[in-house]
């Protein structure tokens, strides 16, 4: 995703470091990494609004790849950038394609 400002990341508190937010800051990306919970402390109501709304779109984003590994196997093993953006491309398509006719069944079915 891009922003006005630069690349978005998104990621878990495991990733959140002084250096990682650093290169991040320096690299132009738009931190959307999770806060931690202070130490022996309750959680601030406004952090845990903010990872809320972070989970919410990680998670719609990480089904789609489960998916891709577990019913096409996608295993990413090709020499060269080119072959590997066409396979993902590809696993895309199917996605997309699968999910289209779950769909339009759900939409007869009603």
């Amino acid at each position: 995703m891009r922003s006005i400002d630069g690349i978005m990341t998104e990621e878990d508190t495991a990733s959140r470091s002084k250096a990682n937010e650093d290169f991040m800051e320096k690299e132009s990306f738009v931190s959307k990494v999770h806060r931690k919970k202070p130490h022996l402390k309750p959680m601030p109501r406004h952090i845990q609004r903010s990872n809320a709304g972070k989970s919410v779109i990680r998670s719609r984003v990480e089904h789609v790849f489960a998916d891709q590994k577990s019913q096409t196997g996608l295993f990413i093993r090709t020499v060269g950038i080119t072959r590997a953006t066409m396979r993902i491309g590809l696993a895309n398509i199917v996605y997309n394609m699968r999910r289209f006719l779950l769909l339009e069944q759900m939409n007869a079915a009603t």
